[in-house]
């Protein structure tokens, strides 16, 4: 077989396509903060010290849910110090990452920052070396409307309505020997659960998100997250997973599927969660969080251990070419398969560190070639997610066997169809879409993420070598949609339906 076919039906659906999926994560970490989104002093920043391009690029991204504090930073930090005057915060050594923490920017600025990028705060609290009166209190400070000790004082700081924070993440990779305070499954799954109950108590409309495995390939994955929601699971509404696809820690092929190990890995935590549901005896069902996901050639990476004490430094600041493009659309594009279970989504990071923004202190900002499928994704997909029947032809890999070339979704908002489709073949690939079960298409436009050279990047001196682009030759015959897709591109195809 050497061309792809898809049939659409708009009966089979996997379900709505939820908000919280197009989310990214601003973690204290290398430049993501500091000269990331928060520079006093350059040209393009306010008053208040954040970078105005940034703004606009994450609005224009389509960002609609942003993590923060961390991360690994989370378990090391005290929320009180990133609040009140910054002239009176301290410095203190941010242990995860071996950084010198101003704290001049902290939640005030982050909420601030974030109603100007009209996204929803995902918010982690400290229980690595803090614990739950620490979760309750900074519950207390962003949430209660007023008249106690912590809401007060967040109206001494200038802001007197409650922040309304609805989603709360109870630590981060809590089963990480390199997390600061780090615990068993046991020790997590009590301190989630009495964490849960004290912050449900201060306010009960909470979302709250229980560790789960920091990655797939840990030796304790399944069995972390089985032992900490039979501890936890009826005080939690979402379990988290991780995971980050690594370009040069194997061969070409299994980089390109990438995909089929996030789909394995969502599979595998709904399975144990519904298995941990039916062992108590519970009709509720959790959905997954997973609010870290990227690609990052993390076999490159020394390790804490390799950094210096400093602040703001250039790590991990990867540069993203057009394969690394393909492969963020192949993975968004199996969050939307997984809608129905996955409820969050958070792209690990937002600028600079493994990001789809890049910019320069005093300089520039500019997108990476993973910006562009994450862009495009967040503002075409609406309505309902599609079940796709797809038949393609399979490329060898040595991870993951047999895997087909194409990865693909559909949504269908009234009447716009949308289909996102990543060939992951170094061929073009034909595609035929079967529209029988959908109203006559019309208008139809094919846009690719693609380049001559899957090598290419986006860099300070070259911002637009790799930009989405019209492809030619897609068109509609009755009930068929025809086109063809470039070697390994994520691509996206509309029409109306009328």
């Amino acid at each position: 077989m050497d061309s792809a076919k898809l049939t659409l039906d708009p009966a089979f659906e996997v379900g709505p396509v939820g908000k919280r999926l197009f989310g990214s994560f601003v973690e204290h970490m290398g430049r993501c903060v500091y000269t990331g989104v928060f520079e006093p002093g350059h040209p393009r920043a306010g008053e208040d010290g954040l970078r105005r391009d940034v703004i606009e690029l994450t609005r224009e991204m389509g960002v609609t849910a942003v993590r923060y504090p961390g991360g690994n930073f989370v378990s090391n930090y005290e929320w009180e110090d990133g609040v009140g005057p910054a002239s009176e915060r301290p410095t203190r050594l941010d242990l995860a990452w071996r950084q010198i923490e101003t704290n001049a920017f902290g939640l005030d600025e982050f909420m601030t920052w974030l109603r100007e990028v009209d996204a929803e705060p995902v918010m982690a609290v400290n229980l690595g070396t803090r614990g739950v009166k620490e979760a309750r209190d900074l519950v207390e400070y962003a949430n209660f409307p007023g008249g106690t000790r912590w809401s007060d004082l967040r109206i001494k700081h200038g802001v007197p309505e409650p922040y309304g924070i609805r989603v709360w993440c109870l630590g981060n990779e809590m089963d990480g020997p390199w997390q600061i305070g780090g615990k068993t499954a046991d020790e997590y799954g009590r301190l989630a659960y009495e964490a849960a109950k004290a912050m449900r108590r201060v306010d009960p409309g909470l979302e709250l998100v229980a560790c789960g495995s920091s990655n797939m390939r840990i030796p304790t994955f399944g069995s972390w997250e089985a032992t900490v929601l039979e501890h936890c699971y009826d005080q939690v509404d979402y379990i988290s997973a991780h995971s980050y696809y690594d370009p040069v820690g194997g061969g070409r092929a299994d980089f390109l599927a990438s995909a089929v190990e996030m789909e394995q890995q969502i599979e595998g935590v709904i399975a144990t969660a519904d298995h941990v549901a039916a062992k108590l005896g519970s009709r509720k069902r959790l959905k997954v969080s997973f609010d870290e996901w990227n690609v990052w050639s993390q076999s490159l990476f020394g390790g804490e251990g390799s950094l210096d004490w400093e602040h703001a430094p250039r790590i991990i600041e990867e540069e993203y070419d057009v394969a690394g493009a393909a492969v963020v659309g192949s993975l968004l594009i199996t969050l939307l398969n997984h809608a129905d279970r996955v409820g969050i989504a958070c792209q690990a990071q937002l600028a600079n560190v493994i990001a789809p923004i890049r910019t320069e202190p005093g300089g520039p900002a500019w997108r990476q070639t993973i910006f562009h499928p994450f862009a495009l994704t967040a503002a075409h997909a609406r309505g309902r997610i599609l079940r796709v029947q797809a038949t393609a032809p399979a490329m060898p890999t040595e991870r993951y066997g047999e895997v087909p070339v194409l990865a693909t979704a559909a949504t269908l908002d009234e009447d716009r169809l949308a289909v996102f489709a990543v060939n992951r073949g170094d061929r073009p690939l034909p595609v035929e879409i079967d529209l029988r079960g959908l109203p006559r298409a019309t208008d139809l436009s094919h846009v690719t993420v693609a380049d001559d050279d899957t090598g290419a990047r986006n860099t300070e001196r070259e911002p637009r070598r790799v930009e989405p682009r019209a492809a030619g030759g897609a068109k509609i015959d009755g009930d068929r949609l025809t086109a063809v897709l470039p070697p390994v591109s994520f691509n996206l195809l509309r029409a109306r339906l009328s």
